[in-house]
């Protein structure tokens, strides 16, 4: 007897793909799986193939997101060679990312918020790893005699923690959009490892405009 088919990978990623809307209109409580399905036009079959349950699709969901903004940093900062300046790439990339990948943002930074343990666990490994990405970059940085040695760790978590509340307040509210930011957090963040005045105004005259990417 021939065994049935399984659902498909295109399904998989419409689920995926209609969990994002669902969840970035009504949020993660009021979403139900027959909403998910609903908008995905499959079936429940189909849904609890791929996700025992809706906080499993959640989990996947900032998985995805942190997949995203991780493989595209990774590629971005592969071509740039000066440690400064991969900082100033990074800034930049994860703007335009969160820009891009506005409804994913919003499920993973602003949803994960007070859903419990397994979620505040899931978004502090999420941090770690771009703390890591952080870090590694200003140790290189110091490696290379761009910056003088200093808590790497401490930091990368400061920062980290001043781009998660702007991107929070922009999700919330569309203000300070990711062009200002840059521009703002760009010279802060510099400006606190020890970066040039001269340096920090050409990363500002070379940057590129988000709007167009």
């Amino acid at each position: 007897m021939t065994p049935p088919p399984t659902p498909s990978q295109e399904t998989r990623e419409r689920i995926l793909e209609a969990a994002v809307s669902v969840f970035a209109s009504k949020g993660y409580h009021d979403t139900k799986v027959d909403d998910i399905v609903a908008e995905s036009n499959t079936s429940k079959g189909s849904f609890y193939f791929y996700f025992p349950s809706k906080q499993d699709i959640f989990l996947a969901l900032v998985d995805t997101f942190a997949d995203v903004l991780e493989n595209r940093l990774r590629a971005r900062l592969q071509a740039e060679t000066s440690g400064v300046a991969r900082l100033d790439l990074a800034l930049r990339v994860c703007l335009e990312i969160f820009g891009q990948y506005r409804s994913l943002a919003k499920i993973a930074l602003v949803q994960a918020t007070g859903l419990g343990h397994i979620f505040e666990e899931k978004r502090r490994a999420v941090n770690d790893r771009f703390i890591k990405i952080i870090k590694d970059n200003l140790d290189e940085a110091i490696a290379e005699g761009s910056i003088q040695p200093m808590d790497t760790e401490v930091i990368a978590c400061a920062w980290m923690g001043a781009l998660n509340e702007i991107v929070l307040r922009w999700v919330y509210t569309d203000q300070p959009e990711p062009v200002r930011s840059l521009l703002v957090l760009r010279r802060m963040f510099l400006q606190s490892i020890g970066v040039a005045e001269e340096r920090i105004r050409e990363f500002e005259r070379n940057s590129l405009d988000l709007r167009k990417t």
